[in-house]
């Protein structure tokens, strides 16, 4: 038998969805129950990211990203500090490795201004060779808002607040199907049934396929893409100050190669960006005929291969090579060797693509019959994670007609 019918149910415990839970809880009066596929939270793309808080530096100015990012930025830090998180704003610097990347770096810093970025330095070579000495590059931005924290740890504080909240986070319940009931909505799981009368999908990599169980085309589909790390060598750690990044390429919504400094210690150095053929598999050998078959069949996924091929063909590359790897760090740090790393894990991004191919870029939210559905939330969406939250949880107020907590009962966690 399902369990009571609670007001709403966010399917996904990852930090998008904990953080609309949390929000809901906090800001109306509605009950709310969490379910989370795996055993326990932050499973996938939340607990393997790099752990950076953004700045907002990258992100078209007036969009979801931009905005998210820039008030989720801040409302991490401040969580941060209220829940006694470890987290560092360490800054970091971005580096034009060549004359012709210069105006890129010039755009970057027009948008970071723009999206209210303070204390932003453009950096000469000699300046950059100070803070960063084992670093190359004709020029670099520096950005003292970037930091670094275990993105596990928030979502996990996450999760207490809503329980604290009388609302119920659980774990082992994989959505089988959605079906209706006289106006309630169940969710069968494989950790039981649960009523709703209304349902945010936040389902991370699994987001579309959720949205298809309700009842909803997106006419998307999420494409995986895993990111893999190396790691310094502890002697080699001096070799990096800062978090340092390349100029990104504008045609893509990945980052490239970079270094990271680590809360837990450390420097990560990636990742890449290749095509998974296995939507929650961190291996290089990781295979889902399912996953696959998801990919294949799907003509955006095509028509994104047909314009982009040299640069996945290159990805792949640096996947199956380690040599081919550090040489896309040495355009960063020219000394690295390949005996100066050593593998170090990897993600997976769920990044969304139309039927014509094009790549989605910003945050994506679709509305349905007593439903949002959250169909592309990549990178800097742990950042933006607070902000996404309160953003979702106003939608549901206000949509599904939830009874909002005064100012005053809303204030605490």
């Amino acid at each position: 038998m399902p369990s009571k019918a609670h007001d709403v149910a966010v399917i996904g415990g990852g930090i998008v969805g904990l953080a609309a839970a949390r929000a809901i809880a906090l800001d109306s009066r509605a009950s709310v129950v969490v379910l989370e596929a795996e055993d326990s939270l932050a499973a996938h793309q939340t607990g393997h990211n790099s752990g950076v808080i953004h700045s907002g530096l990258y992100y078209r100015p007036g969009s979801l990203k931009a905005v998210n990012c820039t008030a989720g930025r801040d409302a991490i830090y401040r969580f941060c500090e209220q829940n006694e998180i470890p987290h560092e704003r360490c800054g970091k610097v971005v580096v034009a490795a060549t004359a012709e990347q210069l105006p890129a770096l010039e755009e970057l810093e027009r948008r970071g201004r723009a999206n209210g970025l303070q204390g932003l330095e453009r950096l000469n070579e000699g300046r950059l060779h100070e803070i960063e000495p084992h670093v190359r590059g004709v020029g670099a931005l520096h950005v003292p808002q970037t930091g670094i924290v275990d993105f596990t740890l928030v979502a996990e504080a996450m999760g207490r607040h809503i329980r604290e909240r009388e609302g119920e986070v659980r774990t082992a319940c994989r959505v089988i199907r959605v079906s209706d009931r006289a106006g309630i909505r169940i969710v069968h799981t494989a950790g039981g049934d649960f009523e709703c009368r209304h349902l945010i999908n936040c389902a991370g990599l699994q987001c579309d396929r959720v949205a298809r169980l309700c009842g909803v085309e997106p006419d998307l589909r999420v494409i995986p893409f895993r990111g893999e790390y190396f790691k310094l060598v502890p002697e080699r750690e001096h070799l990096v100050r800062h978090l340092v990044y390349p100029v990104p390429d504008p045609r893509f919504p990945f980052l490239g190669v970079h270094f990271t400094r680590m809360i837990h210690g450390g420097i990560e150095a990636g990742p890449n960006a290749v095509l998974a053929f296995k939507r929650e598999g961190y291996g290089r050998l990781s295979f889902s005929p399912r996953d696959a078959t998801s990919i294949l069949s799907y003509p955006g996924f095509w028509r994104m291969a047909a314009q982009y091929w040299w640069t996945g063909s290159g990805e792949m590359w640096r996947s199956l090579s380690k040599t081919a790897f550090v040489r896309a760090l040495n355009a960063l740090v020219p000394e690295l060797e390949t005996t100066d790393v050593e593998r170090h894990g990897a993600g997976v991004r769920a990044q969304a693509v139309s039927r014509d191919g094009s790549i989605l870029d910003d945050f994506h939210i679709l509305e349905g019959e007593r439903m949002l559905h959250v169909l592309n939330a990549p990178s800097p969406a742990a950042t933006a994670s607070l902000s996404i939250g309160t953003q979702l949880a106003d939608q549901a107020i206000e949509r599904f007609g939830l009874e909002r907590r005064s100012a005053t009962e809303s204030s605490g966690s």
